[in-house]
């Protein structure tokens, strides 16, 4: 195979569906420990939820038929024959009688509406009704919510508090779940030194991927093996990789992915397996040399050395990689933020750009803001909020085009309108030029 065929990205995307497949393991865990697991099988109720019809406000249990007419100026009379207690039976009521039931409370047979405490009231063993009801209303009837044999979760949805207490609801107190994938993130190269360096020599630099990547697969509940920093020496980063290679689901190589005379990972990838490496570069702006391989079932990635090129790129292919794992359902909305671009934006056509932005609303409207820098800049990622991708076919973007900001958020939340967002970003911005590829 030649290496270093440049891939449209989107070919890319639909190789990772095509050939990545979700984990085989599979475990059963307690709603205890359920959050932030991915359903491995549809959840089925089997039962109906509610299971009794149930009242929704404080008020009077009672035939919507005897309330017809009933007004302020002539209300309708009707006899109060008990109290229904919560986590009690309803018992029964009669044509002209009601009965006082709390929020929750259980349905007397007979019973079709409830009145609300504010439109009656009570006199000794007499109930004045001030309003007419219609049949139904202030009830939730048995199974309204769910009904058993119905499918509540399906399989790849990610469980949320929510979603953990509507399974609570249906009796449902243990669920089978996707194992989580467990990633090993080796880091490569000769300049590359542990974070915790605290006295650098002259060429070496601190390993800030490995940090930003774990962290990125952490959020989406991946264990996370740290393989360290291994030389440029061939026979070494060979062996680290297939020591590490043995003990994940998913190995992502930083550094090493550019065709150097002493760039390695090609060759690694394609020692550890066939059909080895599928793809060795793909047509994006930062984060061209990426490698997709695949040894045996297990997916291996190669991602560039710059920090910013490495985030983007696990946006775009890491983060599809691990939810073939979990074959997660996609997100049925479009989660990211619409916002108008503050300046023009040129770009090559035939190649996907991604450009790094800081959010600010304006006048009530959200801006995208182009932070600049090359690529190499560690602090152009913290002074961004998400980055917006010029499509290939798109010689560039114009000031005030509506765009799609991809935030650089965790799996659990997004970034709130509500939030200062300009007021994050006063350091001073990256240079004033294009940002490279890399």
């Amino acid at each position: 195979m030649k290496f270093f065929q440049v891939h449209e990205t989107s070919d890319v995307l639909r190789l990772i569906e095509d050939t990545y497949k979700p984990l085989e393991r599979t475990e059963e865990v307690s709603l205890y420990e359920a959050f932030d697991r991915v359903l491995a099988e549809d959840v089925v109720a089997s039962e109906d939820v509610p299971g009794f019809d149930r009242s929704t406000v404080d008020g009077y249990a009672v035939r919507a038929q005897d309330t017809y007419g009933a007004s302020e100026s002539m209300p309708a009379f009707l006899d109060v024959s008990g109290v229904i207690e919560m986590g009690k039976e309803g018992g029964a009521i009669a044509p002209a009688k009601a009965k006082y039931i709390p929020t929750g409370g259980m349905m007397p047979s007979g019973a079709d509406s409830v009145v609300m405490v504010e439109h009656a009231e009570e006199v000794g063993s007499l109930l004045n009704v001030h309003k007419q009801v219609a049949p139904g209303e202030n009830v939730i009837k048995k199974g309204e919510d769910i009904q058993a044999g119905s499918r509540v979760l399906q399989r790849g949805h990610r469980l949320q508090p929510q979603d953990l207490g509507v399974l609570a609801a249906a009796g449902v107190s243990r669920v089978k779940v996707f194992a989580k994938p467990v990633v090993g993130i080796l880091s490569t190269g000769d300049e590359i030194v542990p974070p915790e360096t605290k006295q650098l020599r002259p060429g070496e630099v601190r390993d800030v991927n490995t940090i930003t990547i774990g962290a990125a697969l952490q959020s989406m509940g991946a264990d996370v093996l740290y393989g360290g920093i291994v030389k440029d020496d061939l026979q070494e980063y060979l062996r680290r990789a297939r020591e590490l290679f043995e003990k994940v689901d998913l190995l992502v190589m930083s550094g090493g992915s550019s065709v150097g005379t002493r760039d390695f990972s090609v060759q690694v990838m394609e020692a550890l397996g066939e059909p080895g490496i599928l793809v060795h570069g793909i047509s994006l702006k930062p984060g061209k040399p990426t490698i997709l391989a695949k040894a045996g079932h297990k997916p291996v990635v190669g991602l560039p050395g710059h920090p910013v090129s490495a985030l983007i790129v696990f946006d775009l292919v890491v983060r599809r990689i691990v939810n073939r794992l979990y074959d997660r359902t996609p997100h049925p909305f479009d989660p990211r933020i619409r916002a108008r671009l503050s300046r023009n934006l040129p770009s090559a056509v035939g190649r996907s750009d991604y450009v790094r932005v800081r959010l600010e609303k304006r006048d009530g409207e959200m801006w995208a803001i182009p932070v600049f820098g090359k690529s190499g800049l560690i602090s152009v990622i913290s002074e961004s909020d998400g980055v917006i991708e010029i499509p290939a076919r798109k010689e560039g973007l114009l000031q005030g085009e509506w765009v799609n900001v991809n935030c650089f958020v965790t799996e659990r939340g997004i970034v709130s309108e509500e939030e200062d967002l300009s007021g994050r970003h006063s350091a001073q911005r990256g240079t004033e030029e294009t940002p490279d590829c890399c």
